[in-house]
């Protein structure tokens, strides 16, 4: 029978250590609330709880990855394009994310979507597109500023995905064509002032040498001979021919 009664008390001591003594990992924290009244956070380590009387809410300390669904929003240009975002948040009061609201977990990702809706219908879609790391810069802001007073740090945010209507698309890949074509037509027209300076320039020089004519000329020739395919006909400048002429002319007058 004193058998039967240790058992019992072991048994029954057993279970009051079980469900009062509690294990909090290093990145945990517990709330601890003594019959209605919080008592404060503990933790990381071993607590002693008293059994009905103590409860406690686990608080995970750890960066939260947050996946913002895609939104539908308006720019101010009246483009209807879909936003998808992510958002990294830590808890860095436990007791303010468990009293001043009741899931800081909902609230944060409910305010990271009206937020990421508010402020990208802001902008034109040009600058929703150029200037992200200044949208996720305004977006990262605002939601710190109003998780600060449920104990909630919002560490970064970045803009995943900006997906535009089919039609969209198709202008704009004809505007950036356009702005290629345009780009091209400017540097060919470069090119064709530059050379014509650099042959009006060849051309001054050429001209205040006759050799140099000459000598181009002959250049010419060759440059056309090179496969040796055309037939040339080269003609005998007369001033070769006038010593001849006169030769010829003396002899008979003699």
């Amino acid at each position: 029978m004193l058998t039967m009664n240790i058992l019992t008390i072991l048994v029954i001591l057993a279970v009051f250590l079980g469900s009062s003594v509690k294990i909090l990992r290093e990145y945990e924290r517990a709330v601890v609330f003594r019959l209605g009244r919080l008592l404060g956070a503990k933790g990381p380590g071993m607590i002693i709880l008293i059994p009905g009387i103590d409860k406690m809410v686990r608080v995970d300390l750890r960066t939260v990855t947050l996946d913002v669904p895609p939104q539908d929003i308006i720019t101010r240009d009246n483009v209807s394009v879909k936003v998808s975002a992510v958002v990294y948040f830590r808890v860095l009061d436990p007791i303010k994310s468990i009293i001043d609201v009741e899931d800081f977990h909902f609230a944060t990702s409910q305010l990271a979507q009206t937020t990421l809706r508010s402020v990208c219908g802001q902008g034109e879609l040009d600058n929703l597109l150029a200037e992200r790391d200044e949208i996720n810069e305004r977006i990262q802001t605002i939601l710190d500023k109003d998780t600060e007073p449920w104990g909630v740090k919002v560490s970064k945010v970045e803009v995943k995905e900006i997906d535009l209507p089919e039609e969209m698309r198709r202008a704009m890949a004809k505007q950036a064509e356009a702005e290629r074509e345009r780009r091209s037509k400017i540097i060919n027209a470069e090119g064709e002032f530059q050379a014509s300076q650099r042959l009006s320039e060849a051309a001054a020089i050429i001209s205040a040498t006759p050799a140099a004519l000459q000598l181009r000329y002959l250049q010419t020739l060759q440059d056309i001979a090179g496969e040796n395919n055309s037939t040339i006909l080269f003609p005998v400048p007369i001033d070769l021919l006038r010593p001849f002429v006169e030769k010829g002319a003396s002899s008979k007058e003699s």
